[in-house]
């Protein structure tokens, strides 16, 4: 049974296989004290098979089905009123002992700050292009699309120099986000409208929107395999982000943008499902 602590690590799981247990395993390693939330969306896999030996030194909630992620890591947020801090952590990644005691260190010293990520990896080293970004409004979204970064500056920021030392971005990459619990409590929790990816971006504007920055620290890194859990529907995931997308940009940029602009992206995006979903066809 986990224990209540600063720190309480929410962890949501579909299929992850074996690799939630090596997440699990990097967090009981932390060197600091934290508390362990996994809540299972009906998994299909043996993932909780692989995590047997640690089920005393972990919470574990088990859906009867899949809720979606922010439904899912909103049901522990009462359980974890007396944490300080929150870290929503995918179960594909994996963290340093020192990945937490630095989020705390670095969140006490920046009070405003509500949020903070990292430097995510992928398994090559490589930094994943989600891991520091702007808010990807539709102009930028057209900028990305279209390749005009040589003209205009994307939403994606890791084409640039890694900063030295902790700065306030828009975003964040969702696969790990370290929540001040008192932010939270005023921003409210994630859109539970979002089944699956953009509930990330819509938490960022919302923090923003209450005057909350989100810090990008340098000197924390993690490793995410990212695409474990959704390698079995790559289309009904596409199918999820970017309907997710299209909801985002309803809700906070619907009245921001001439109407046949704003429309334009919304074809934009429903065209560019169409083609993913077309090319993961043909890979079957």
């Amino acid at each position: 049974m986990a224990v209540e602590s600063v720190v309480s690590v929410i962890i949501v799981n579909f299929n992850a296989g074996k690799l939630l247990s090596q997440c699990v395993n990097s967090v009981l390693a932390s060197n600091i004290p934290v508390s362990i939330y996994i809540i299972d969306n009906a998994s299909q896999d043996n993932s909780l098979k692989y995590l047997e030996a640690v089920f005393d030194k972990i919470k574990l909630i088990k859906n009867s089905s899949n809720l979606g992620f922010a439904r899912a890591a909103n049901q522990v947020l009462a359980d974890t009123i007396k944490s300080k801090y929150l870290l929503f952590l995918n179960p594909d990644c994996v963290i340093q002992p020192d990945t937490i005691g630095k989020f705390v260190a670095v969140m006490d010293k920046n009070p405003q700050a509500g949020m903070a990520g990292c430097v995510v990896r992928n398994p090559d080293g490589s930094e994943q292009r989600s891991s520091r970004r702007s808010v990807p409004t539709p102009w930028r979204t057209i900028i990305q699309v279209f390749h005009l970064n040589k003209f205009f500056q994307s939403f994606l920021l890791t084409n640039q120099e890694l900063p030295t030392q902790p700065i306030a971005i828009e975003g964040i990459s969702g696969s790990c986000m370290f929540v001040r619990r008192t932010a939270l409590d005023i921003v409210g929790a994630m859109d539970e409208t979002y089944f699956l990816h953009c509930e990330d971006l819509d938490w960022f504007m919302r923090f923003g929107a209450k005057n909350f920055s989100i810090l990008f620290i340098p000197n924390i890194e993690i490793v995410h395999f990212k695409g474990v859990c959704s390698s079995k529907n790559p289309i009904k995931v596409e199918w999820y982000k970017h309907r997710g997308m299209v909801k985002f940009y309803r809700k906070f940029f619907r009245h921001k943008y001439p109407f046949i602009v704003f429309w334009g992206v919304i074809t934009m995006v429903w065209l560019r499902f169409i083609g993913v979903a077309i090319r993961q066809l043909f890979k079957k």
